[in-house]
């Protein structure tokens, strides 16, 4: 049903109702009832035909702005989908040229490294893309999955706690920060050399919180240029769901830390995990 049907019927129904009621008490009523009684029912006639009719359509209302709500979350994740399709096509087209320029000078190891480098993104889309969004799987677990995933495929040993209120975040946010986890543990792999990675995201007083480290070699200004491109993209999403980011490096590890506003009220003692 259409706001505009809403809206007719609204301003159809309680005065058609009420009017008619009106017209049958002076034309038939009139001798069986007094004009006290009949205004006492006229009252509780209009609060009981504006209690169902308002209960009615707020109901409807709110179906109306849930179907929204899931549509505009649902066409996020796609979009995000078409975004990551873009990005591994323009990744594997420039990781083959490198691959082609390696093998023709001879460099063996550095192209079994751009070879190990396109399975990894590859696997990596596959696991995106075979994940269906009206599937009711929950977002730690497929954050627990593709870090499992990801640890196998890398070696590197990883470490999760997930201690988040189930339904905190929206799919569209859902959607931002398992890509920030993606981009954060593909530039572990890439660049880290660190044999073990660890992961927590956990409701605060404030809000939220996710870090994210590893004990491997760090980096100096020289490598935030070079990696540059990584680090615009956690930015950029970040931002999207209102966080703040914090990059920190000694010859000791990486920390990314990633605080957001709490956005329920009420934060449950019952976690995920």
């Amino acid at each position: 049903m259409s706001y505009r049907t809403l809206k007719i019927l609204s301003c159809l129904i309680p005065p058609l109702l009420i009017g008619g009621f009106e017209l049958v008490r002076h034309n038939i009523l009139m001798h069986y009832m007094s004009m006290n009684v009949g205004n006492y029912l006229i009252i509780i006639l209009s609060l009981v035909i504006s209690y169902v009719f308002s209960t009615w359509m707020f109901k409807m209302i709110q179906e109306k702005n849930h179907r929204l709500t899931e549509e505009r979350e649902m066409r996020a994740i796609y979009e995000e989908r078409e975004r990551l399709a873009k990005e591994l096509h323009d990744n594997i087209a420039q990781t083959l040229f490198l691959l082609k320029v390696n093998l023709k000078k001879g460099k063996i190891d550095e192209a079994k490294g751009l070879v190990n480098s396109i399975d990894s993104n590859v696997r990596q889309a596959i696991y995106n893309l075979r994940i269906n969004p009206s599937e009711m799987i929950s977002f730690p677990n497929r954050i627990e999955n593709w870090l499992d995933e990801w640890s196998t495929v890398t070696g590197i040993e990883t470490t999760v706690s997930l201690q988040i209120t189930k339904g905190y975040f929206s799919a569209s946010e859902e959607v931002q920060l398992f890509g920030i986890i993606q981009e954060a543990f593909a530039n572990i792999r890439k660049h880290s050399g660190a044999k073990n990675a660890r992961l927590s995201l956990s409701n605060t007083l404030k809000g939220w919180e996710m870090i994210i480290s590893d004990n491997g070699r760090g980096f100096s200004p020289k490598d935030i240029k070079i990696n540059q491109y990584g680090l615009v993209m956690l930015e950029e999403r970040v931002e999207k769901i209102e966080a703040v980011i914090d990059i920190s490096s000694d010859h000791h590890g990486t920390q990314i830390l990633i605080q957001g506003s709490g956005k329920n009220d009420a934060l449950s003692s019952n976690h995920c995990r």
